[in-house]
This record gives structure tokens, sequence and C-alpha cells, in this order.
């Protein structure tokens, strides 16, 4: 009997044949925080009396989720993870650097086959890159910084089979959200999901980041994706490491497999106040939106950020509404400026924010009034999401984002691609 990526990538990592549901202990090749939750692996971490860090070179933390920070409080958390990391020895990712989910696999330390645990459940965004990375709480992160290694209960595989090839107008975004609502949100709780298809195929790596990402809002444990050309072209730009592929075998057990053609999919939009509650953009057109958001670790590279330009050059967002733009790394950033990609958003009347997750979790950088409405690229739209629970959030791609800028109101944005 075959094997799925994940049990295959457990395998490796365990030292015996891990199959679905049964308990591993697994060593692990990297190990993240961020400012959210490594404050409590930090304290987690001396209540078992820890020493060290089990390799210096395998692990990070980010401050991103609330960089600068808006508050002595928060600074206070700031300092405590400087100071950790100083004594500790290993790197932090301090403000302005970026969002974990686009650093760490910016650093060239995950690639196919890697094994890596975060503590933010959006950790899942490496499996674009073939690697099996998911989300803990930060006492699991505390035993993985002491010991390098981590319990898991191997996870069953949702295989979902993409055919056809999406049409003009229509984005991994808008793939994914699908897929959710199809699914919905916990449809696949501790799960894997393996995303295949001629349609996952064409996607580049920076759109396969944004399917990975989101594989958490329908309860996965991980989502997955097999490496191909693409991947080891993006890799090649950041190491020189040598990664070995994980493939599914052909008689691999699956829980469940569904198979779409994504040929006349339409833009798609995720509606307050559940990721789940996904609808065509048609059937929401027209609602007025008073704030857009254009980045987060599931839309803010650079791809998303030129799409977003192409629909704004030479155009101005509407009056009434707000647009703020957050790259999702320094690089990403600077590579957008050297274009002329940051120009053009500006220029159309765009406020660009430090990188970081600011507006996407509600910290700060955009927290909307009583009664906004907001539509934005990032992927929640849970009551409070961005700070202010009286608000209401849609979620969309950065072509439909940008679109909705421009009218005030929720657009389809074919009506502005060529």
């Amino acid at each position: 009997m075959g094997q799925t990526i994940i049990e295959k990538i457990l395998s490796n990592h365990c030292g015996q044949s891990a199959r679905a549901n049964e308990i591993v202990v697994a060593r692990v090749d990297y190990v993240m925080g961020q400012d959210g939750t490594a404050p409590l692996a930090i304290s987690a971490f001396h209540e078992m009396n820890g020493k060290d860090v089990f390799d210096p070179s395998r692990v990070a933390f980010v401050i991103d989720h609330s960089a600068p920070s808006p508050n002595e409080g928060v600074s206070a958390l700031h300092k405590l993870m400087r100071e950790f990391t100083r004594e500790k020895g290993f790197r932090i990712y301090d403000i302005g650097e970026g969002v974990c989910h686009q650093l760490i696999p910016e650093s060239g330390e995950v690639g196919p086959g890697s094994l890596v645990i975060g503590a933010d459940s959006h950790t899942c965004t490496y499996g674009a890159l073939n690697a099996f990375s998911t989300g803990v709480g930060s006492t699991d992160l505390a035993g993985g910084l002491i010991s390098g290694r981590m319990w898991f209960k191997v996870p069953e595989t949702i295989r979902f089979v993409c055919n056809g090839t999406l049409r003009p107008g229509v984005f991994s975004k808008d793939l994914i959200l699908y897929l959710i609502g199809d699914v919905t949100a916990d449809g696949a709780t501790y799960m894997s999901a393996e995303y295949t298809g001629e349609a996952i195929s064409a996607l580049s790596q920076e759109a396969r980041f944004t399917i990975a990402n989101m594989a958490i809002e329908m309860g996965a444990k991980a989502g997955l994706m097999e490496a191909d050309e693409t991947t080891f072209d993006w890799l090649s730009r950041f190491t020189k490491r040598q990664f070995i592929p994980v493939t599914a075998d052909r008689d691999a057990v699956y829980a469940d497999v569904r198979e779409y053609d994504v040929s006349k999919l339409e833009p798609q939009v995720a509606k307050p106040h559940q990721v789940d509650n996904v609808a065509p953009v048609s059937e929401v057109a027209g609602k007025p939106i008073q704030q857009a958001v254009l980045g987060t670790c599931t839309n803010g590279r650079l791809e998303d950020l030129r799409i977003a330009a192409g629909i704004l050059a030479g155009r101005k967002i509407h009056r009434e509404v707000r647009l703020i733009v957050a790259p999702a790394s320094r690089r990403v950033f600077l590579d957008a400026m050297a274009e002329g990609v940051i120009q053009t958003l500006v220029e159309s009347g765009a406020a660009v924010v430090t990188t970081g997750c600011g507006p996407c979790v509600g910290t700060h950088n955009g927290v909307p009034s009583d009664g906004e409405t907001v539509i934005s690229t990032a992927n929640r739209n849970f009551k409070g999401r961005m700070g202010n629970s009286k608000a209401e959030i849609f979620l969309a791609s950065p072509a439909t984002v940008a679109a909705s800028a421009i009218t005030g109101e929720i657009t389809d944005p074919r009506k502005f691609i060529k």
C-alpha cells in the first residue's frame, strides 16, 4: 500500500513507516515563532528548564504582527524576543523585514521534503514548496526549540484534483476560496490537503503559496503540492541547497478525492463573517466599501502587487475609499519599487505601510470604523479580525480588491482586464 506526501515526509523524519492516524515523534528541520506567540514560548521554554535551542541555524523569530510596535506593552514583548535570540544565538527578523510566511521561504532553509513547525496557523504556506509545515501552539514550540523534535498524529489526506485552465481575471485566490466554500471551514479538520492537477501545475510559485496558505481555513493541518521545475526555479533565487522532492505513490490511500474543472470559475468573494461563506463576485457586486487592503501573507507578494498595479495604472481610487498596501517582505517592497509598481499604487491613491501583518490581524495600520465594509486580500474575515467587531470584511483576490477600490463598491475585476 502506497503513501501520501505527508506520510512519506513524516516517515523520513521519524525513522519508521508512518501511516494515517498513527502517532509518531519526528525530527524537525526548522522552527519559527512570531511576536504574537514567541513570548509565550519563551516563558514555556524557561518553565521546561530549557538551556539552549537544539540548533540555532534552524530557528528564527519574526516580529511582524505588531511591527513597528503600537504600544509599550508590545514593545516589552519585542524586547524580550530580541534578548532571547541574542542570548541563544539564533536569528530574529525585526520590524520592516516582513511577514514570517514570506521570510521563511525566502531564507532558503525550507524546501521539498522539509518538516517545519511554526507558532502561527498559516505556517502551512510552505506546503507550496513540497514541505510539511504546520502551525503549533506556543508550548509545543518551546518543546521543539529545546529538542528539535515534535509529536504528530499522522493526518489523513484529501486530494484536490484541479483540472482545466483559469480564465483571465480569475486567480489562485479565487480557486482556493471556491475550494474552501465547497469543503467548508471544518471539512478537512486535521487532514492534509494535497493539491494537484493541470490548473495547479500552471500556477506560478507565488500563486501556489496563496493556495497552501489557506489550507488551514478548511481545517487542514497542511496544504501540500508536489515540487516541479517551477518550484526549483523559485528556490534557486534564494539558496543553492539541494532538496529531494516527495511525491505521492499511485496507490496511496486518500480519505477523499475531489475533482474540479476550473475553466468556468468566476472571481470569488468570501462574505462576512466566515471564510467558507463564499459566492461569485457577481452575487455581491455593488456592495459599497470604505477600505481596501492589499497585502498579507496570502497576497502580499510581488506578483500580487503587480496584478493590482496593472488595474490601477492611470486610474485613481474612489474618493471615499482608503487603499492600504502592505508588501509581504522588504525584498518584495524593494523589487516592487524597482519595477515602478509601488509608484503606480501610490499615484492611484494607495497608502503603503510597513511590511507586516498589522492590517490583517487588526493590531494597527488600518483598523476600520463601526459599520464600515472592507475588502481584503487577507485569509480571514472573522468578526473583529481587523480590530473592530462592528465592521464587515470581504475576502477576494488582488484584482478584485483593486477594481473595487476604483469603483467604491465590490466589483468584478474582469471589466478592467484586457
